[in-house]
């Protein structure tokens, strides 16, 4: 049976406004395992043996994943029926669980998160369009608030979550946790969401356009992340995948070259897709979305903030963990102030954007997000207390509430209804792209600074020579959990003062979150401005 759009006065009924729950809970588990992983990681990384570059990948991949998908699932979600894909979608996402708890190596590991990408591919845009397609006049303005108040609230939630599994049992249940939830999801799933569907169908599956979108942003996310590592210009190191070679000895290093081949790709996915919307033929996204001001500038503000927030919580978890030395729940603690902001803001934004606007309510949102972010960046050290930490995050969260709940309606506010599916997933997309380049910019700008910062800090407390060097790249490479081993052991024979070490390894550690903090600002400081442009568009409309 296939759902139409009910007339604008019509209120929804108890049933629609169950299916809105549990499309809201499955998003949210989505949502809160592409951050539930973070708080994790220190002790991932030491029971798997990971180096940052691979738990880089175990936090990024999810989103690259996703991002590639969103678009292609986004009109099958039109074409087949987004509840369908929506139930499909728990069944391999629930499945990729299974495999990433059993995983013992990074390979695996990162394997598993492949398949939950894929699975939360399939969810992701059959939730927003399903609203879109149900909810109409205010009562979709409130759909959309509970949806963008989920998306912040869930990836806020995420570390504090991740800490209380990982201290209380073990890493694995972080995603073994996904398996009761997923079987309730189903299961009410069925009886509460109704089937919808787009009415417009054209010859014809855009697979072209598919496989363009996987490589581009595929291929910029992966010259992000191994930037540090490979080289920027000159190769570093070899590059192998699937037994294929990239010499240390080349005449340059595959970063410049991946991200030749993202351009290219994208550059061509637009064009195939003006080319396919020319002919009439089935396309991925129909570049006509972004004549719509609010649809572009929104798109853009989205993926800013994104950017920003997976930024932060990337790198946030190793400084309070490996740095400060506390434990994971208590990072988790420290975290969840993030949660506390963005659910009463979440809460109280409707009341804000009913005297300001929806536009308005995201300026004042990044606003906060910046003051936030910068206040943080700049009280940092080595000895912070955590709960010190705890008071900037609870400002950051805040502003995200208030951004993340009013964006999602703008954004999506002039998108005609029979193209949700694309108008969603593209927003989707754009959000799952800034998360994941939010990952690898924090960690490719933390790789570069502790480069330069964990060789000073240990200078400056009398630690030099060939010693020095290898107790800074080995902090470098394990994300920080070199400080935890040298605070635990005794007195290795290679260093005469460990705890001495040790507190000069977190200070340069805390120097180096720093930066990576300043880089999630600017991106925020770009939101700002997408905001104000945002605002003027709506106005304008």
């Amino acid at each position: 049976m296939t759902t139409t759009e009910a007339p604008i006065d019509t209120p929804p009924t108890r049933r629609e406004w169950l299916a809105l729950t549990v499309l809201s809970i499955g998003l949210g588990v989505i949502v809160l395992d592409g951050t539930i992983v973070g708080v994790a990681l220190p002790d991932i990384i030491a029971d798997l043996h990971l180096d940052l570059t691979d738990a880089q990948w175990v936090n990024s991949l999810y989103a690259v994943v996703l991002a590639a998908l969103l678009l292609s699932t986004g009109k099958l979600a039109d074409r087949w029926g987004r509840k369908n894909l929506f139930l499909a979608g728990i069944v391999v996402f629930v499945g990729g669980s299974i495999l990433a708890a059993m995983a013992d190596a990074a390979g695996p590991l990162i394997a598993a998160r492949a398949v939950q990408a894929v699975g939360a591919a399939m969810i992701m845009p059959s939730t927003l369009s399903t609203v879109n397609a149900v909810f109409r006049g205010r009562y979709r303005a409130a759909a959309f608030g509970v949806w963008g108040a989920v998306i912040s609230g869930a990836a806020a939630v995420g570390p504090l979550a991740g800490g209380a599994l990982t201290q209380w049992a073990s890493w694995h249940w972080i995603f073994l946790v996904n398996v009761p939830l997923g079987i309730l999801i189903f299961v009410a799933g069925i009886l509460a969401v109704p089937a919808t569907r787009g009415v417009q169908h054209r010859p014809g599956a855009d697979v072209d356009g598919a496989l363009l979108a996987a490589i581009g942003l595929g291929a910029l996310v992966f010259a992000v992340i191994e930037g540090p590592d490979l080289g920027w210009w000159t190769p570093r190191s070899e590059l192998k995948i699937f037994g294929w070679v990239w010499p240390s000895d080349a005449a340059i290093s595959a970063v410049p070259v991946a991200f030749a081949i993202a351009t290219v790709a994208l550059v061509l996915f637009v064009m195939w897709e003006r080319h396919r919307e020319t002919v009439r033929r089935s396309a991925l996204l129909d570049p006509r979305l972004f004549f719509l001001p609010t649809f572009s500038w929104g798109n853009l503000t989205a993926a800013m903030v994104a950017v920003g927030e997976f930024a932060i919580i990337f790198v946030l978890p190793l400084y309070l963990i490996n740095a400060l030395g506390l434990s994971v729940m208590s990072a988790g603690l420290v975290l969840a102030a993030m949660a506390i902001g963005a659910f009463l803001s979440g809460a109280s934004a409707r009341h804000l954007a009913a005297r300001f606007g929806p536009p308005g309510t995201v300026l004042i949102g990044l606003g906060l997000e910046v003051v936030g972010v910068l206040v943080l960046a700049l009280m940092i050290t080595g000895t912070t207390p955590g709960w010190l930490v705890a008071v900037p995050l609870v400002v950051y969260g805040l502003g995200l509430g208030l951004a993340s709940a009013q964006l999602t309606g703008t954004v999506l506010r002039d998108v005609p209804v029979e193209v949700s599916g694309q108008g969603s997933a593209t927003q989707s997309t754009v959000r799952q792209v800034g998360s994941a380049l939010g990952t690898a910019f924090a960690g490719a700008a933390l790789s570069v600074s502790l480069a330069l910062t964990l060789p000073v800090a240990l200078a400056d407390a009398g630690v030099t020579g060939t010693t020095a060097d290898q107790l800074a790249e080995a902090t470098r490479e394990s994300a920080g959990t070199t400080i935890a081993q040298l605070r635990a052991t005794a007195a290795p024979s290679a260093v005469a003062d460990p705890v001495g070490t040790a507190n000069a390894l977190a200070e340069g550690f805390a120097d180096g979150t720093r930066w990576s903090l300043l880089v999630a600002t600017t991106f925020l400081i770009l939101g700002f401005v997408g905001a104000i442009r945002l605002r003027r568009a709506a106005r304008r409309g």
